[in-house]
């Protein structure tokens, strides 16, 4: 088994800051401020949770923050559907993007199921 030393090497830290990248580049000319700023902090809030509970001493700290890392990844696809309704975004970027959130709430999930049992 690799043992992971840093949170830059999980896989599910790899893939938030992915979404993010991906949040950022489509919501780039959006004009509505507040929606834009909700979804860009929302998906940081994906990878920082990840990242702050790995640096915190237990398993068990760890978990509850992937449970809020994996409740704004929920609250980003909320979004996506919202600006998708709007029409921010096309339904084609939006899908591929509610598609990235739903695995990566999958792979949060796995991994807590994992420390879990660890």
């Amino acid at each position: 088994m690799v043992t992971i030393k840093k949170f830059e090497d999980l896989i599910i830290w790899q893939d938030s800051k992915s979404l993010t990248l991906s949040i950022y580049e489509y919501f780039r000319n959006i004009k509505d401020f507040g929606l834009k700023d909700q979804i860009q902090r929302a998906a940081v809030s994906v990878m920082n949770n990840i990242a702050e509970g790995f640096e915190r001493e237990t398993d068990a700290e760890f978990i509850r923050f992937l449970f809020i890392a994996k409740a704004s990844c929920g609250e980003v696809r909320s979004i996506l559907y919202l600006s998708e309704n709007l029409g921010y975004i096309n339904s084609k970027d939006s899908q591929k993007l509610i598609i990235q959130t739903k695995r990566l709430s999958g792979s949060i999930f796995n991994f807590i199921s994992y420390l879990k049992v660890k």
